[in-house]
């Protein structure tokens, strides 16, 4: 199977993740946070060593790390705490996940809040003069950006945005599921308040592990609740970081899984990473372009990119090509990819794209798999 769908997640990992795993989960066990003994010391110092190693490499050493089961509840965590706060005016980009535009439809159809989409132009560039006229109309609580859209690939530039929002003393978040270990960036700048990762797509690691990063001054209320394995007593959330968020068992062993593929990333260099998938993206781009069926989506000169591509091909439904794609061993999303807003933005809702998604990890073979399936494809239509 030739596989290009590592937007959704990341496959293979790094060896070296699937050896710690095993590893751990064989000899060491423990429950992180839930007692004194060996074992769960043993938890407590790879959960410790992993926040320092995704400080270092988000280079933000005076900002807390906090693990989630998932960047989704990362978001909501993030995103109703902040509502709970009072926030009333939220800036989006076109190109957020349903798990930021799903939790504010929710809380803008009971009248709470208001949405505004950041202006994009249709050549994929944020308008920092028109979004500043924006702000100016209403100013903003809260502004989200995608860092990378999940759909085309696009990144956004956001430190611009965020400087801007700083200057109306917003509160930031940074979507980085597509970009964290991927794309070099320095969450310790005081413009951003939160950035949330996905621990199993660019940071090659295990699902059941993500997070997010914050300031440890901002007063962000809890929306979840349980156990913490401290200050137990007391029947309010702890309020010390991380423990006011990190609740329920901690998934010990996705961690483990994360903290290999963190070092990984470290040791082989971010930058050579991105330039590694950016090549096989490239790649990727010149091949589609060779057969008249398929239009590529979203791919603008001058703007910047994941290893993310859309497309439409011709007189075939997203859906019936990713059966297509299916039965000649290739691995595709099809349809919204969760992301319904970025498709009205970009022409192609309600019917969707085919979504290829590289990284430093798609080989020669996958390329020649695809090309045979697309010859295939093109000689029966």
């Amino acid at each position: 199977m030739a596989y290009f769908d590592n937007a959704a997640t990341t496959y293979p990992k790094p060896e070296i993740v699937y050896q710690s795993m095993d590893q751990f989960q064989r000899h060491t066990g423990g429950s992180f946070g839930r007692g004194n003994y060996g074992f769960s010391s043993s938890a407590k110092i790879i959960v410790d060593d992993t926040r320092v190693a995704l400080q270092q490499l988000l280079h933000c050493p005076a900002k807390q790390v906090i693990f989630e089961p998932s960047a989704t509840i990362s978001l909501n965590i993030i995103i109703q705490g902040i509502i709970e706060k009072g926030a009333r005016n939220i800036y989006i980009s076109p190109f957020e996940h349903n798990a930021v535009t799903r939790t504010l439809h929710h809380y803008e159809t009971m009248g709470l809040v208001k949405v505004v989409e950041l202006t994009v132009n249709k050549d994929l560039c944020y308008d920092i003069q028109r979004i500043r006229f924006q702000f100016e109309n209403t100013k903003p609580d809260l502004v989200i950006v995608s860092h990378a859209s999940n759909v085309i690939g696009l990144v956004a530039p956001v430190e611009e945005i965020f400087t801007l929002a700083k200057e109306f003393h917003s509160l930031t978040l940074l979507d980085m599921a597509q970009t964290a270990g991927l794309v070099d960036c320095d969450i310790g700048k005081d413009i951003f308040d939160f950035a949330v990762f996905a621990g199993h797509k660019t940071l090659l690691g295990p699902t059941g592990i993500s997070g997010f990063v914050m300031k440890p001054t901002i007063d962000l209320e809890p929306v979840f609740f349980g156990g913490t394995g401290f200050d137990s007593a007391n029947q309010d959330m702890p309020g010390s970081l991380p423990e006011r968020f990190e609740f329920g068992t901690m998934n010990t062993i996705g961690v483990v899984g994360l903290n290999a593929s963190v070092k990984w990333i470290l040791q082989q260099g971010i930058n050579n990473l991105a330039a590694a998938e950016l090549k096989t993206r490239a790649r990727l781009i010149e091949i589609l372009n060779e057969y008249d069926f398929i239009s590529v989506v979203g791919n603008c000169d001058g703007r910047d990119y994941v290893g993310i591509v859309s497309c439409v091909l011709n007189d075939i439904s997203s859906d019936t090509a990713g059966q297509l794609f299916s039965e000649r061993n290739i691995s595709v999303r099809t349809g919204l990819q969760c992301a319904p807003a970025a498709h009205r933005f970009l022409n192609t809702f309600p019917a969707g794209t085919v979504r290829f998604s590289v990284n430093c990890f798609t080989t020669d073979e996958d390329f020649d798999v695809l090309r045979e399936a697309l010859d295939d494809i093109n000689d029966n239509l």
